[in-house]
């Protein structure tokens, strides 16, 4: 009986570790879409709240069939809140804003998106096309605050950059249709 007693703790506990571990490794994923692959790292270390939620709505399929509903070239692409009829998707609730890590959102980095309220980011992302200092945390004010960085593109810049330099219509859609597929845990590094 002692044996169960303390056993069976052990074993959460290196099941837990387990978890930590894969967590601390920046896992990668890929995002597979009707134009191309874009694969991130995720920075699990930088950002737990931020990769453990996107990691959710990965493993849940929620991004599957949802689209890149806001390119603005020379800026950023957003996507994981729509889907390919424009109709927002059910979300979990909103995510701590993690934007005080030190992380930058430069070129190629993968972000939160969020309302003008700071703790407000949900299922949607973005990949900066350029580099965003004005998006970086400044300071405790509403505006200062800035966006979670929580990873980067390692490879499909150029999937990327052709989404980002797409013409776009009113609020921004695109003109063609850029889907979301999926987005599949790839590896750890």
């Amino acid at each position: 009986m002692r044996f169960t007693k303390f056993w069976v703790p052990f074993v959460m506990l290196s099941m837990a570790g387990a978890v930590d571990s894969a967590m601390a490794a920046d896992p990668q994923v890929d995002i597979k879409t009707n134009e191309g692959t874009i694969r991130l790292e995720l920075y699990a270390g930088k950002a737990p709240k931020s990769v453990e939620n996107f990691l959710q709505y990965a493993k849940e399929g929620h991004y599957n069939g949802t689209v890149f509903h806001r390119v603005i070239k020379d800026f950023m692409i957003q996507g994981g809140g729509f889907d390919k009829d424009m109709r927002q998707k059910p979300t979990r609730g909103q995510i701590k804003n993690e934007s005080t890590n030190g992380l930058k959102n430069d070129i190629g980095t993968v972000a939160m998106a969020r309302t003008s309220v700071r703790d407000s980011a949900t299922s949607q992302f973005f990949i900066n096309t350029k580099n965003n200092d004005f998006l970086n945390y400044s300071g405790e004010s509403p505006q200062g605050y800035g966006y979670a960085v929580f990873g980067k593109v390692v490879s499909g810049m150029d999937v990327v950059m052709k989404i980002g330099n797409a013409p776009s219509g009113p609020g921004d859609v695109p003109k063609s249709q850029v889907v979301i597929e999926s987005i599949s845990l790839v590896t750890a590094k």
